[in-house]
């Protein structure tokens, strides 16, 4: 526990600049792809993933959670671990088999019938580095993982930029989801240096699996009401308006979802260590928190106002319907990452059956809210999503923190100041951009894009660091950074 501090940090930077990388690959495949086809590609590939995206979330069965959150692990309960997630992944790629001829009936889309059967590849491949993957993020070797991340990426997204230029359409982002875990896998074995025994009986884990299989059923029920927008689209408004939706998104969603990633893990894993010790959890966990959200909200805020330029920068001018959809979701993915991070806390503390219910009441809400919209297209769904999820905040962070060590006030105020500082350094940049389009003619999005957001980072960043006072925060972060030589890697 003595480093804890230190390794942490030293994690989390690890992990927010593996996460960097990563952001720029993705938003560089994005451009790529968007340019190389067409938005029913992605349509037709996204009627897929949705339903195998709630696969996907057997995946691990919730056991990586769990070898992470448990004080102590042997080899015998990993290695057992690691045979049931192999059985999972099998179990889940002939379940692909199964289900091809029903997708492709409920589309009335025969394509989609081999494009979910390959996919089904992937879960085999994932399943064998669900606990390599924990191990790593149990000795906070996050180094490790963000260059396994990137490698897996830089391969997959290769490859799948090759067959697109080589006209093999959607199967181009077919051949990129199969590769990413394949190399991934293949490295985290090579990282974790640790090879699985047989499995054992009565070595332990049934605790782990009752942990486990709460956290994969609270994922599968938040993971069906966040992307039945998607299945309701593909099914009544077809590939190409799920294209246009599903490319809008996700690029509203990448920079947030890598960021919580890279905290996220790095956060979880120190709180699990810390569950006898309310002080200092809830010191690391505010720092977490405070964290996700000084660059969550200036994220959200400034995709909100500037939505047109971005979606035309990024995907170009054939995607320019997507940014009306881009802007409405906006509410949504601010929401996100100030109730998200309350699972961190939820989880490591043994928590998760509250964590369970919570998703049980989000799930019919979110539903409900998309059913209201379809009529209305991809538009009137991204705005009942946004208000549904901006209704349920104040709800959702009275129940979360009930009977915690942190109270609303902690997060009132972890949030209230970069929402202020963006809303005043958005302003500004706001009218930037109102002045060099209608006085100085700037024509280029890019050139608009450029200047309005170095204008709106350095406001923000003046405002939040030095009028608002967070600049000891950082500077405390940067001084863990250099207070210690790098530790030594720990054990199981």
């Amino acid at each position: 526990m003595k480093d804890l501090k230190e390794r942490a940090v030293r994690g989390g930077l690890a992990r927010l600049c593996g996460q960097a990388v990563n952001l720029v690959l993705r938003l560089g495949f994005m451009v790529i792809m968007a340019r190389l086809l067409d938005p029913e590609d992605f349509g037709l590939v996204a009627m897929v993933t949705v339903v195998t995206g709630v696969y996907e979330i057997f995946t691990t069965a919730g056991l990586s959670s769990a070898t992470i959150q448990k004080a102590t692990v042997t080899d015998e309960q990993l290695s057992t671990l690691f045979w049931i997630n192999i059985l999972v992944g099998t179990i889940l790629c002939l379940l692909c088999v199964a289900t091809a001829p029903v997708l492709a009936s409920f589309y009335h889309e025969p394509r989609l019938f081999w494009v979910t059967v390959t996919m089904g590849v992937g879960f085999v491949l994932s399943a064998g580095g669900v606990q390599h993957s924990a191990l790593l993020q149990r000795q906070l070797r996050y180094v490790a993982l963000a260059t396994r991340e990137t490698l897996s990426l830089l391969v997959g997204f290769a490859l799948g930029i090759v067959m697109a230029f080589s006209g093999y359409g959607y199967w181009a982002l077919v051949g990129s989801a199969i590769a990413t875990p394949a190399v991934s896998t293949a490295s985290m074995w090579a990282l974790a240096a640790w090879m699985p025994g047989i499995p054992r009986r009565g070595v332990g884990i049934r605790a782990m699996l009752r942990f486990g299989g709460t956290i994969t059923l609270n994922n599968l029920i938040v993971y069906f009401a966040y992307n039945f927008d998607k299945l309701l689209l593909g099914r009544f408004w077809g590939a190409d308006a799920l294209g246009l939706y599903g490319r809008a998104y996700q690029l509203i969603n990448v920079p947030t979802s890598n960021l919580h990633s890279a905290i996220g893990g790095v956060v979880f894993s120190a709180l699990s260590r810390l569950q006898d010790d309310p002080v200092r959890l809830r010191s690391y966990f505010l720092k977490g928190y405070s964290l996700v959200n000084s660059m969550t909200v200036p994220i959200s805020i400034f995709g909100a106002l500037f939505a047109d330029d971005i979606v035309l920068v990024v995907l170009g001018p054939k995607w320019a319907d997507a940014a009306a959809m881009f802007r409405l979701l906006t509410p949504t993915i601010m929401v996100f990452g100030i109730i998200n991070p309350t699972g961190w806390l939820l989880q490591s503390v043994g928590l998760q059956g509250r964590s369970l219910r919570i998703a049980f009441v989000i799930a019919p809400l979110v539903i409900a809210a998309c059913l209201i919209g379809l009529p209305y297209g991809p538009k009137g769904v991204a705005f009942a999503f946004s208000a549904a999820m901006t209704l349920w905040l104040v709800p959702h962070v009275v129940w979360a923190l009930h009977n915690t060590v942190i109270s609303k006030w902690d997060l009132f105020l972890a949030t209230c100041r970069p929402f202020f500082a963006s809303i005043v350094a958005a302003a500004f940049a706001f009218g930037i951009q109102f002045y060099t389009v209608n006085s100085l003619h700037l024509a280029s999005p890019l050139l608009r894009l450029s200047l309005v957001g170095g204008v709106m980072i350095s406001l923000y960043l003046f405002i939040f660091l030095f009028v608002m006072g967070q600049k000891a925060f950082y500077f405390d972060l940067l001084r863990g950074l250099k207070g210690s030589t790098p530790s030594t890697q720990s054990s199981k």
